[in-house]
């Protein structure tokens, strides 16, 4: 008599303030469903259509949940320029900043089972009405809600993304079990070296032909950027009036990187949605030019069939440096798949040192000793 294979349903994700899908897309490699997802912005919103699938385009606000089918996790990236060192930092003072109180109502509607939220490294010190913003949060998310919250600062590097990127993550789940557990293991011995990310890159790829066009100057100062410097790498005497004022007085405007060129075998710096080249590490290692639409998805590790559409370069660049990193959210899928998931075979567990104990500023490779130090803690405590 020949038996039936039980079919394990796949788990249901829903995410708001979507963008063009970076957390999306890693949530789908994990095997998830993608039940419904929300952005604003049009450009990211067909960005996300020509990738991944169906996205309600609109104010978050605005959704009649009665319209959207149940979910098992929900996602939201809410916006970050208001806690972001590189925009306004009026927190919640911006309309912007008070989006993630859209989320609770999702969260009453349909009790899913864990809850992600991903932002900026000055989330963590925003004020909120009676102290930190964080702490009101996940005050709200207990007492209101139900559900237990973890929140660390991470660097996706690593976590074998090929940028020095740091970011908030909160995870949620009214189950305490294993909420510790539920952020990935580091990635130890791989090369994020630009140069490496970079191998393979040809004019045959998707957006790899469209780059940023820039004034004739900044064209003209970026080229002479030696490989692996800065502007602070140029003879006073070539330098515009208003950057010698800068290098005349260096601790008053707090010792700037203005034109920050990374060396081939360094790790590239955080890709930012405004992508100006005097204050991001836009410009090509080798090149006279800043890098492409392609060459930053890579940094942000997009697979390369994945698209960016858009009215203009800008809004693809914006796009990008706005996402979760693929690679990143798959891993913190399969974690947060074993949570929920009831399983006896498989059990969440850590063999390696946690990110945030580490250096939280640099990459693995730059903190052997630090490394070291971790593991042999590890092996006492057991």
């Amino acid at each position: 008599m020949a038996t039936t294979a039980k079919i394990t349903p796949k788990l249901k994700i829903g995410s708001l303030f979507s963008g063009c899908g970076g957390l999306d897309c890693g949530f789908a490699q994990a095997g998830y469903e993608l039940a419904w997802a929300n952005d604003l912005n049009p450009d990211a919103c067909e960005t996300y259509r020509q990738n991944i699938g169906d996205i309600i385009e609109g104010d978050v606000n605005k959704i009649d949940l009665n319209d959207l089918t149940p979910i098992d996790v929900l996602a939201a990236g809410f916006p970050c320029q208001p806690f972001s060192n590189a925009g306004s930092r009026r927190g919640t003072n911006d309309i912007r900043g008070t989006l993630y109180e859209s989320t609770y109502k999702f969260i009453a509607h349909f009790e899913p089972k864990v809850v992600v939220f991903e932002n900026v490294r000055g989330f963590l010190s925003a004020k909120g009405q009676n102290g930190k913003l964080i702490d009101e949060i996940t005050g709200e998310l207990l007492e209101h809600y139900g559900y237990f919250s973890r929140f660390k600062l991470v660097n996706f590097s690593h976590f074998g993304i090929p940028q020095n990127r740091l970011r908030v993550i909160l995870v949620a789940s009214k189950s305490p079990e294993d909420l510790d557990l539920l952020y990935p293991d580091i990635t130890l011995d791989k090369d994020l070296s630009i140069k490496t990310t970079l191998k393979g890159v040809t004019n045959r790829l998707p957006n790899q032909k469209e780059i940023m066009q820039l004034n004739p100057q900044a064209l003209h100062y970026g080229a002479m950027i030696p490989e692996g410097g800065s502007w602070k790498d140029l003879d006073y005497d070539v330098l515009p009036d208003r950057w010698k004022k800068i290098r005349d007085n260096m601790a008053k405007y707090h010792y700037p990187k203005f034109f920050r060129r990374h060396h081939r075998t360094e790790v590239m710096g955080t890709i930012t949605a405004a992508f100006k080249p005097e204050n991001a590490a836009v410009w090509h290692p080798t090149k006279g030019r800043i890098y492409t639409v392609r060459e930053i998805a890579r940094f942000q590790s997009f697979p390369d069939d994945f698209v960016f559409h858009g009215k203009s370069v800008k809004s693809k660049y914006q796009q990008i440096g706005n996402a979760v990193p693929p690679l990143f959210a798959r891993q913190l899928a399969d974690r947060i798949k074993v949570h929920i998931t009831d399983s006896s075979d498989v059990k969440l567990s850590r063999d390696l040192p946690v990110s945030c104990e580490l250096n939280v500023n640099k990459p693995l490779h730059l903190q052997k000793g630090r490394l070291e130090e971790s593991f042999n803690q590890m092996r006492l405590s057991l």
